[in-house]
């Protein structure tokens, strides 16, 4: 009966009436986590600006002025990331065949400006399932992301290295469209992914749209405007693919450079995993690839692959993760003799922020996990890894390391209640943290991305109550 009562609710809030209409026979349902967590956190020292040392001769406008040193700061807070709500259905076709749907969205059980609460904000879908698979669009994690779920069972609540170190943040959204002021705009106070923050409006030190795309954007996403398939299993053997469309192309785009080259951006993305799961679950293995066209510069494809997976021997359980990414950092210019972008030599006034010539950076992250079953809990621990970028890149030292230990403590199918000691050490030009973590210790604690070189350290308690 509470269920029924909180569907309709959440149906009416929601203004779908044909939803509220369709309640019948349990064909649709009110679920949700949330993740309320009370602990202290640190912000080591830092730097308010990059290391100059680090930018290979060639300095990009927001380093022209020396960085000024931030002392460490330390307090208490209280944090809810990831909780989240929405209403789900099904229903039979016949055939063999069910349509489904779900609109889900974060609970944030705190009023912060840094959470958002738009309706389906989250894995929001409709679909076809049948024997041959199932078929949806709209907005879900990649098959990329979801390999996460083989592996990370290493940390307390959601306070791991998926989306602050593996996959480099999370993304969620549309594609990003790098047309806009030639690969550079500057409009928004979102923080880029993968390291780097935002600097002052007019700087001209963007990639693409700031948060979506350019140098060091994250692999982790949940791709909005995109159509996915999903196979049966065939002997735990599971296939997945997802295309996000191109719905920000555009066409002709004058960069405004010597010459007045035009190019057409087209960013669109394709995710796809293959996953295995045999002896009753016990191991889990799984690949993916994925291409992000236009991504960090027009006519660039960005590219990696992952491999993730894990075995449970009983008295512990195990996981690996291992990313390799490469962007491509191409200016517009071009020579008549070969037509190719990026083929001028003037071509470097027009290469996306944080290139510092025209070629590919590589970025490669692994992590380890475990889990001991202790009693009704188990202790869990992980490490994680990223490495500096190399290559192109006109900025070192953006590598950083994280690890947790805790323990979590299940009192039910639904509850747990766990503690656990979790730290990033970021590098001196990284700025590597957890989403929705508490305002850094800047004056105006406007931003809860730590400043450059700053470690991040979490000792928390924290809930995790499933309905």
């Amino acid at each position: 009966m509470q269920k029924k009562l909180l569907t309709a609710a959440v149906a009416s809030v929601l203004a779908a009436p044909c939803i509220a209409l369709a309640q019948t026979a349990a064909s649709v349902e009110v679920y949700g986590t949330v993740y309320p967590t009370f602990g202290h956190v640190k912000y080591g020292d830092g730097f308010t600006g990059r290391d100059m040392q680090f930018n290979n001769g060639n300095p990009i406008p927001s380093t022209l002025v020396q960085a000024t040193p931030v002392p460490a700061m330390s307090k208490w807070d209280v944090q809810a990331p990831s909780s989240n709500f929405g209403v789900r259905g099904r229903e039979s076709l016949g055939a063999g065949l069910t349509a489904w749907f779900q609109i889900e969205q974060n609970a944030p059980l705190e009023r912060e400006s840094t959470q958002a609460v738009t309706v389906s904000s989250r894995n929001s879908a409709a679909g076809i399932q049948g024997g041959w698979g199932n078929v949806f669009v709209g907005q879900w994690t990649t098959p990329w992301a979801d390999l996460d779920s083989l592996w990370a069972i290493g940390q307390v609540s959601v306070f791991g290295p998926v989306t602050s170190l593996i996959g480099r943040r999370e993304t969620t959204g549309t594609a990003p469209n790098p047309a806009a002021a030639v690969n550079k705009a500057c409009t928004t106070n979102q923080i880029p992914p993968g390291g780097f923050a935002v600097p002052a409006a007019g700087t001209n030190e963007c990639d693409a749209t700031v948060g979506g795309g350019g140098v060091g954007h994250a692999f982790w996403r949940r791709a909005s405007d995109m159509i996915r398939y999903t196979s049966p299993a065939f002997s735990g053997l599971t296939f997945d693919a997802m295309y996000q469309v191109p719905e920000l192309k555009t066409v002709s785009i004058s960069t405004g450079a010597a010459g007045g080259t035009t190019f057409t951006a087209e960013p669109s993305m394709m995710s796809a995993s293959l996953k295995w799961s045999g002896m009753g679950g016990r191991a889990r293995v799984g690949a993916a690839i994925d291409r992000h066209k236009d991504f960090t510069s027009i006519g660039g494809t960005d590219k990696g692959y992952a491999l993730k997976g894990g075995f449970n021997f009983g008295v512990v359980d195990v996981g690996a993760a291992y990313e390799n990414i490469t962007y491509q950092c191409q200016g517009f210019g071009s020579t008549a003799a070969t037509g190719l972008i990026g083929a001028s030599a003037t071509s470097g006034a027009d290469l996306p922020a944080l290139c510092g010539t025209s070629g590919d950076v590589k970025s490669k992250i692994w992590a380890l996990a475990a889990s001991v079953p202790v009693g009704l809990g188990a202790v869990k621990a992980f490490y994680s890894k990223a490495s500096a970028m190399t290559g192109a890149i006109s900025v070192g030292s953006t590598g950083a390391k994280e690890w947790g230990l805790g323990y979590d403590h299940r009192f039910s199918k639904r509850t747990s209640l766990g503690i656990e000691y979790t730290k990033i050490d970021n590098e001196r030009n990284a700025q590597f943290t957890w989403t929705g973590m508490a305002p850094n210790q800047t004056a105006t604690g406007a931003s809860n991305t730590p400043v450059f070189g700053s470690s991040v350290t979490w000792v928390f308690v924290g809930m995790v109550h499933r309905f």
